[in-house]
């Protein structure tokens, strides 16, 4: 793929205890706004934006981020990703991420939304050295269709690829093809409409420590179910499925303020755009 509809690639490292951008360019319709600064961290939060509104018949899309050693970032989109009807191509993006010694990615992208006739495949490559904190969520849902049909979407599609150390240790696919599935049933979605994601990498994650943050989330109700995995490496992966974006944001950011106030002893920065 070499037409791409929006391409950004994105460098950062830190000076003197704060993260910087060390180059940043964008083409197409695709675009990073100046990097916000919550707190006295030096973490720095950069705002990715589609002047388009949202994906459309055929649209590719590019990305590529560099963490130098030390740098923190929190990356995040300014609102939901929209993938409109895709009569003829998918859309399709291409992530990748280099973790180096000692960084902190916080990759937190809004509500991706599949509307009617909807198809699109995600993939997100993610390198890193050992020492690195990795923070990844994704929130899948419904959009509006014409009769009320909450799986009206064809395809959507995300892979994503953990390399340490240039070795392979997660491999997570995301498949939901209600055109050829049946989301209503066991093994799918069980009744529920929305599919939230959450992959965390620390060096101080263990089973004892998976096992005390688990008696802190939120425990499953009718409203949701939760399950929680160790990685073969120190993280997690977490799953939720609910019928309502409100409900993943909230244990997904209940999950977020414990890791950073045991990690990083501060709150996590505050990304309402809203």
């Amino acid at each position: 793929m070499e037409d791409w509809t929006g391409v950004l690639r994105l460098g950062a490292e830190e000076r003197n205890g704060k993260t910087v951008a060390k180059n940043v360019y964008f083409q197409g319709a695709f675009k990073v706004m100046r990097p916000i600064y919550h707190d006295e961290s030096g973490q720095a939060c950069y705002y990715l934006l589609n002047p388009g509104g949202g994906y459309l018949d055929g649209d590719r899309y590019q990305m590529k981020v560099v963490l130098e050693k030390q740098a923190k970032l929190t990356l995040t989109t300014q609102s939901a990703t929209k993938i409109y009807k895709t009569p003829r191509s998918l859309a399709y993006q291409e992530v990748e991420f280099h973790l180096k010694d000692g960084s902190y990615l916080e990759y937190i992208p809004d509500p991706l939304i599949g509307y009617q006739d909807a198809r699109y495949k995600q993939k997100t490559v993610i390198h890193m050295e050992k020492g690195c904190t990795l923070l990844y969520s994704d929130i899948i849902t419904p959009g509006w269709s014409a009769n009320g049909e909450k799986f009206s979407y064809d395809t959507l599609q995300l892979i994503n690829e953990i390399y340490m150390e240039n070795e392979l240790v997660a491999f997570d696919h995301i498949k939901l093809n209600p055109a050829y599935q049946d989301m209503k049933g066991l093994g799918y979605m069980e009744g529920y409409s929305h599919l939230g994601s959450m992959i965390v990498i620390h060096e101080n994650m263990n089973a004892e420590f998976l096992d005390r943050l688990y008696q802190e989330i939120p425990k499953q109700s009718k409203e949701w179910k939760i399950g929680v995995s160790l990685l073969p490496i120190p993280g997690f992966t977490l799953r939720v499925l609910a019928n309502t974006t409100q409900n993943i944001e909230r244990i997904i950011t209940e999950i977020h303020q414990l890791l950073s106030q045991e990690w990083f002893n501060k709150k996590p920065s505050f990304l309402r755009k809203y």
